[in-house]
């Protein structure tokens, strides 16, 4: 079973993640912050990740996959980047001249037809 790491603080959208994608086969795990993200990765490997951008801090979740990208074990990983960040008030924050080694990005609110399109596509599933 193919399984998905959902890294949000926000525990409404990591529940109708975790529906949406179980209802489509998938085995899902969360974990609230970058640092519990990276160590849930460690523990158990997931197939994709799925990262939203603010977390415990403005940019927790570009620092997170900056460290995943520095980690042999975590670096082939595919990842999708998620965020309302571009409609906030701090997207003027969000480093747009920054090379950000995702997959892909879904934008909040999601749509769960492109969600599951996404995970199909980087999972091969």
């Amino acid at each position: 079973m193919t399984k998905i790491l959902v890294v949000d603080d926000d525990p409404e959208f990591v529940e109708i993640t975790r529906l949406i994608l179980e209802a489509n086969g998938y085995e899902v795990s969360s974990a609230s912050d970058g640092e519990q993200g990276l160590q849930a990765m460690r523990q158990d490997k997931p197939d994709l990740v799925l990262l939203d951008v603010m977390m415990s801090s403005m940019l927790d979740g570009l620092n997170t996959c900056h460290k995943m990208q520095e980690d042999p074990d975590l670096k082939g990983i595919p990842l999708i980047m998620v965020s309302s960040i571009i409609s906030s008030p701090h997207a003027s924050l969000f480093p747009t001249d920054e090379y950000i080694p995702i997959d892909t990005w879904i934008s909040k609110p999601m749509d769960p037809d492109d969600l599951l399109a996404k995970v199909r596509r980087l999972t091969k599933a």
